[in-house]
């Protein structure tokens, strides 16, 4: 097994600010991007106590009031009686806080009515908590240590409590990829939540072979799996492209940052609007698109004074860069971290472009340019 390597307590990802004061899970996913940190399979260590978590959240310099929180991605918080009981004293401090940030919770695991009441007690203190149900339709083989029958019952009982409910449809691989696999998930899902996220299959730099070991053909050394946004079996790509009749109604994202503005009332911030992400891949409903077609185009514009400010609160004084205003687009003059460069987007609802950092661990995300690979079956 590798060694332990922990993520900071307080990290950001490219759609929300990451929240991991407990890592490591028992559960064994075999695409898990935890395998290589040496995280899964592992009893959950504890990082930080839910009063540490809280303050180093709000002393964090990524912190802002209105990013989204992930609350551990790094285990899954429903998977343990100490994982729990964690989830439930933070989600506490989180409410007798002055924080009021929307509040993601992404879970495989039963959820039990402890937990239910939990969320529903500070939801209704005004804590804004989200649940993202990872339900894809793979089997123990792949899952493993996962009950997927108390993973579909999570649906309809967090459905019940008012809580609200993402289908998070990841990861796409050859296995889950036929239409009878995918309507199983679907027919099921779109009952009980919000909007489903299909985000495809993400490959890290450090994780190929462990992805190819699922997906032969990503072994093709023709192939660059870690220059594309995601990864989608032909199959799967098709069907979300000619989505059947009977999900008109449910919402389908590609992209979490457009389900989350959905769900939360807001504009889109990503620079993902009218582009053809936005109009050919996204199923987005009317009242959405809406809100988007009336309030991104009259966002304040953003100034090279607001730009120096935060490179120089996030560690970056004097960084040098050119700004696009008519497309809010920044590009930076050397390397910086992908975690900086996602927090200063989402701060400042731009996009940012960078020199690739050769040492970067994780894939850069469509926002920063990348776009999704798809792959054709092999020929018989």
């Amino acid at each position: 097994m590798p060694t332990r390597v922990f993520e900071p307590v307080i990290d950001q990802h490219d759609t929300w600010l990451a929240v991991n004061p407990v890592q490591g899970c028992p559960k064994g996913c075999t695409y898990c991007y935890l395998q290589d940190l040496g995280l899964t399979r592992t009893k959950p260590t504890v990082l930080a106590t839910p009063t540490d978590t809280l303050n180093q959240l709000l002393a964090s310099p990524y912190y802002h009031p209105d990013l989204v929180l992930a609350l551990y991605t790094c285990t899954d918080a429903l998977a343990t009686p100490t994982t729990r009981a964690h989830l439930m004293a933070l989600l506490d401090a989180l409410s007798a806080s002055d924080i009021r940030n929307p509040v993601c919770l992404i879970t495989k695991c039963p959820i039990p009515d402890t937990v239910v009441a939990c969320i529903s007690r500070n939801r209704d203190a005004g804590l804004p908590v989200i649940v993202y149900l990872s339900y894809s339709g793979l089997g123990p083989d792949i899952e493993r240590g996962i009950d997927h029958q108390a993973l579909r019952a999570n649906f309809p009982r967090l459905h019940h409590a008012r809580i609200p409910v993402v289908h998070y449809w990841r990861p796409a691989l050859p296995q889950n990829s036929s239409p009878d696999v995918i309507e199983h998930v679907m027919d099921w899902a779109s009952r009980y939540a919000a909007c489903t996220v299909a985000v495809g299959t993400k490959v890290k730099p450090t994780a190929r072979d462990q992805i190819a070991a699922l997906w032969p053909q990503l072994a093709d050394p023709h192939l660059d799996p870690q220059a594309a946004d995601s990864l989608w079996p032909r199959a799967t790509w098709d069907w979300l492209h000619h989505l059947p009749d009977r999900y008109a109604g449910h919402p389908v994202f590609q992209t979490n940052s457009c389900a989350l503005a959905y769900l939360l009332g807001r504009a889109d911030r990503a620079g993902v609007w009218n582009t053809p992400t936005c109009l050919d891949a996204n199923r987005c409903p009317t009242v959405q698109r809406d809100r988007c077609r009336r309030a991104v185009p009259e966002r304040r514009a953003v100034t090279e004074i607001d730009i120096d400010q935060y490179l120089t609160k996030i560690g970056h004084p004097n960084l040098p860069y050119t700004l696009n205003r008519d497309t809010r687009t920044v590009v930076l003059g050397r390397p910086v971290p992908l975690r900086d460069r996602h927090n200063l987007a989402q701060v400042l609802a731009v996009t940012v472009r960078s020199p690739q950092d050769p040492a970067e661990r994780y894939w850069p995300g469509r926002l920063s340019g990348a776009q999704p690979l798809i792959i054709d079956p092999p020929r018989p």
